[in-house]
């Protein structure tokens, strides 16, 4: 069966002109052409209704790509929810992140600048999430012990940088060595995406205690050489 465009979207419940987006995007193959009228086909409706069921779940269209063009996989859905729209936290504007912290709008930008406070996506106004004030907290406890601002804003966006790099690489070791030997498995999808997203959380959850229980031990051993280096 083939359909008009005007019928592809009574078919699909999509507007004509969303139609046309996903088209222009790439997220939709050219319709058949005869002469100046376009024919879609069933794989059209199909594929509409694919991006519809991935938009309701709140992926982006580059997502949305990666899943149509099979770079990810259908068992991807929950592990890719998890990490793309992790809960929906409590959000503050940086003026009330500034009143609720004591902390002055321009040093909180300073912080941002440097890689320490980071904006939730998806907004026209940045939000921070509502936690950045425990860290904003501990960072003050510092500065009241008399730790320079500008040194340890220095510090700590050596630290960002540090910590990304070696984050992207757990995720590289994540997506070769657990995603793709368990979806190589074979078996049900559903099966396969609740085993990705109990591990993700399991490791997730064990990689942040690691992180946490290294950085002290290594702090102390630094203190501790410093100390002999001293006497």
């Amino acid at each position: 069966m083939e359909y008009r465009i005007e019928q592809l979207s009574r078919a699909s419940g999509m507007a004509v002109d969303t139609i046309r987006f996903y088209q222009g995007k790439g997220l939709l193959d050219a319709p058949r052409r005869e002469g100046r009228v376009t024919w879609y086909g069933e794989s059209h409706l199909e594929r509409l209704g694919r991006i519809r069921d991935l938009q309701r779940r709140g992926f982006t269209l580059t997502v949305i790509r990666r899943f149509l063009e099979g770079e990810l996989e259908p068992s991807d859905e929950s592990l890719v929810a998890a990490v793309t729209r992790p809960g929906s936290p409590q959000t503050l504007t940086l003026d009330e992140l500034a009143g609720r912290s004591g902390v002055a709008v321009p040093l909180l930008k300073n912080l941002e600048q440097a890689g320490l406070l980071v904006p939730v996506e998806g907004g026209d106004v940045p939000l921070y999430p509502a936690d950045d004030l425990d860290a904003i907290a501990a960072g003050m406890k510092l500065i009241a012990a008399g730790v320079p601002l500008g040194p340890l804003i220095e510090l700590a966006s050596e630290y960002a940088d540090a910590t990304d790099r070696v984050a992207r690489q757990a995720v590289d070791l994540f997506d070769r060595h657990v995603r793709e030997r368990i979806q190589s498995e074979g078996g049900e999808t559903e099966a396969a995406e609740r085993r990705l997203l109990e591990l993700f959380n399991e490791l997730l959850d064990a990689s942040g205690l690691l992180v946490k229980h290294h950085f002290q031990r290594t702090l102390l051993r630094a203190a501790r050489e410093h100390i002999e280096k001293k006497s």
